[in-house]
């Protein structure tokens, strides 16, 4: 079985490569990946040497080279991580997100439905929904749930699932699609909420909150996010969407909190800042539909995924400094400075 997964040098594609190394050998796996400011090959270090793996530097909208490693690895699953994900980013610069979430994807069906795959997977995310207020807990995102985006990033992934969808109707591409609540572990970007408050926490900086901080979240631990993705392209139904979350709903401030609380520092650090423009209340995934029909549920408690992404963190400082250090201190600076 070749596997053909876009976007691996990011955070949940780097860990999908990683878990399918490891629970599916034999299985070759090729990586395409551009490396924009979030793709980081030091996250592919563990897996670079092993005989299965093949990377390539390739933009998803490079329609010749995309067509060119088709033909050379005649992959049987493609399963597209590949996006801009930021949301405050692509309030900045929309017309990155459209480029890549939108034609990129379209680029990958095409050369799918040139050269032929046996699955197309869509990892697309449940900012499609829009938002949940704060004072109705009973009220979840379902599959059936229509779409209702707020940034251009959602707007582009909510894109993306359609043209899968019309793709499928259209050309007979057998495409799923998966929907997924925030995700939290190792090699997460230093620019997302909990790797962020980690970073400066142990440097004794500000920790920006947007607002007041009690805007909901419901947080996937990244691992049951590959397994889940493992079940659906392995036995989920062609056509079909399934969210995926973590039954772990957490308030922004909570999270702030309590990472200060592990790592022994004062809250004294917390600053509010203006909010983000459009910023979406609550998310809270209902994944009923994985779990009757793949059995799918997630493993990883919050406080015991939390405590093992901090000590990741601890353990693998030289990986995120790196980060740090470079292009994404001028874009820290623009988003929060001046607020």
């Amino acid at each position: 079985m070749t596997i053909i997964v876009t976007g691996g040098a990011g955070f949940i594609g780097g860990n999908f490569i990683h878990y399918m190394l490891r629970e599916h050998p034999g299985y070759r796996i090729v990586c395409l990946d551009s490396l924009t400011y979030a793709g980081n090959l030091a996250t592919l270090d563990p897996v670079k040497d092993h005989p299965d793996f093949r990377f390539c530097q390739v933009d998803i909208t490079e329609r010749g080279d995309v067509y060119k490693i088709f033909m050379e690895e005649k992959p049987d699953i493609v399963v597209n991580f590949a996006a801009e994900s930021h949301v405050d980013r692509s309030i900045e610069e929309p017309t990155v997100f459209l480029q890549t979430n939108i034609l990129g994807t379209a680029t990958m069906m095409d050369a799918c439905r040139r050269y032929g795959i046996k699955r197309y997977h869509q990892v697309s995310t449940d900012e499609v929904y829009g938002d949940l207020p704060l004072d109705r807990l009973d009220l979840f995102f379902t599959e059936e749930t229509p779409i209702h985006t707020s940034s251009p990033y959602s707007a582009s992934k909510a894109s993306a699932d359609l043209l899968c969808l019309a793709y499928a109707r259209t050309y007979g591409l057998p495409v799923t699609i998966s929907r997924c609540s925030n995700n939290y572990g190792p090699y997460h970007f230093p620019e997302k909420l909990i790797p962020l408050m980690i970073a400066n926490a142990l440097a004794d900086k500000k920790l920006p909150v947007y607002g007041t901080g009690e805007n909901v979240r419901d947080w996937l631990y990244v691992e049951d996010h590959c397994k889940a993705i493992d079940l659906i392209i392995h036995k989920g139904r062609v056509g079909e969407i399934y969210n995926v979350g973590g039954h772990n709903e957490m308030k922004n401030i909570d999270i702030v909190k309590l990472i200060l609380h592990h790592l022994g520092k004062s809250e004294d650090l917390i600053e509010f800042v203006p909010d983000r423009r459009g910023h979406d209340l609550r998310y809270a995934i209902d994944p009923t539909k994985i779990k009757t029909e793949l059995g799918w549920e997630p493993e990883t408690k919050f406080e015991d995924g939390i405590k093992k992404t901090i000590e990741w963190y601890l353990n693998n400082r030289e990986w995120w400094e790196e980060i740090i250090s470079g292009e994404y201190k001028d874009y820290y600076k623009r988003m929060y400075n001046a607020r």
